[in-house]
């Protein structure tokens, strides 16, 4: 059983920040040395916009404790973190020793649990979703259960799609073993929704025992259609009872539709509570325009540095 979450919490909610910085040569060396190839620019690249995710929780999201930044080594580490404020965790903390190096964040996400000195309460971000105005903890968890929003698909012949379905069978089997539920209809398959995510540290670690060493075949360095991800936590969740079936209001700009004008727009007056600004490819002229924009936008936003960044 999950210990109890409790209450008062104020004070004991933490965040966790996946980062890359794909422009850093040590990393780029292993991950040639692995895949034999270049990283993907669109999928590694960082647009120097974490200081203001670490702004954005500690100006709106004031019951945050412990904030832990998720790093592949000392050269991921940004120069301008304040180490005293944000807990620094490497993967070869937390990630078995087969695993590593990983450049798949699904595998990252399976073994967020194991950080040292974690809250049974936190909240995962990655690195693009970013807090816009107030918040309070009664948006994430109440009632000993987690709040999120779950929509309901039939099954699809696509490769994402499978990949859903795949995941929420992997959930079912790993609740049915823990907890003696029912299965649910097997036509159906449930998608969390893509924002931050509250999860249970105690309930993580229950779901990935319960799924074994077989659910553990599918985790690998490199990312492949058969990996298992952070949903699959939450769909385990889901099937134990854990899950209210709220949204967590996030406005999401992929960059192949929204201009940069646009998104910076969104960021200075926000109709949500979070952005989640998604990466695409593109030209070396448009990412200068558009780094530009957005950086302009964060800073009028967010003026003032935070605790989490160096004086």
């Amino acid at each position: 059983m999950g210990k109890s979450v409790g209450t008062n919490l104020q004070k004991i909610v933490d965040a966790v920040i996946t980062y890359v910085n794909g422009t850093d040569p040590v990393w780029q060396q292993q991950y040639s040395n692995l895949t034999k190839q270049p990283a993907l620019t669109k999928r590694y690249r960082d647009w120097g916009l974490l200081p203001y995710l670490l702004r954005g929780i500690e100006k709106y999201m004031p019951f945050i404790n412990k904030v832990f930044l998720v790093v592949a080594s000392e050269s991921q580490v940004p120069q301008w973190i304040d180490t005293q404020q944000v807990y620094i965790v490497y993967h070869r903390d937390i990630i078995p020793q087969e695993y590593l190096p990983t450049f798949n964040s699904g595998t990252i996400e399976i073994f967020l649990h194991r950080i040292k000195g974690l809250d049974e309460q936190f909240i995962y971000f990655n690195d693009d979703i970013f807090p816009l105005q107030p918040l309070s903890p009664d948006g994430f968890f109440k009632e000993e259960k987690i709040t999120t929003h779950i929509a309901y698909h039939l099954l699809a012949p696509n490769k994402y799609k499978q990949r859903a379905k795949r995941a929420d069978r992997w959930a079912q089997y790993a609740a049915l073993q823990s907890k003696n539920i029912k299965r649910s209809n097997k036509c159906l398959f449930i998608r969390p929704q893509h924002t931050c995510t509250p999860m249970l540290k105690s309930l993580n670690e229950e779901a990935l025992a319960a799924a074994g060493n077989e659910f553990l075949q599918y985790v690998s360095p490199i990312r492949t259609s058969l990996n298992p991800n952070q949903y699959f936590f939450t769909d385990y969740l889901y099937y134990t009872g854990k899950v209210i079936n709220r949204r967590i209001r996030t406005k999401h700009c992929s960059m192949a539709v929204y201009s940069g004008e646009r998104i910076a727009k969104h960021i200075l007056q926000p109709t949500t509570p979070f952005i989640c600004i998604n990466d695409v490819s593109m030209g070396k002229s448009q990412e200068k325009q558009t780094y530009t924009l957005l950086h302009q936008a964060f800073r009028q936003r967010f003026p003032l540095i935070s605790r989490f960044e160096k004086k």
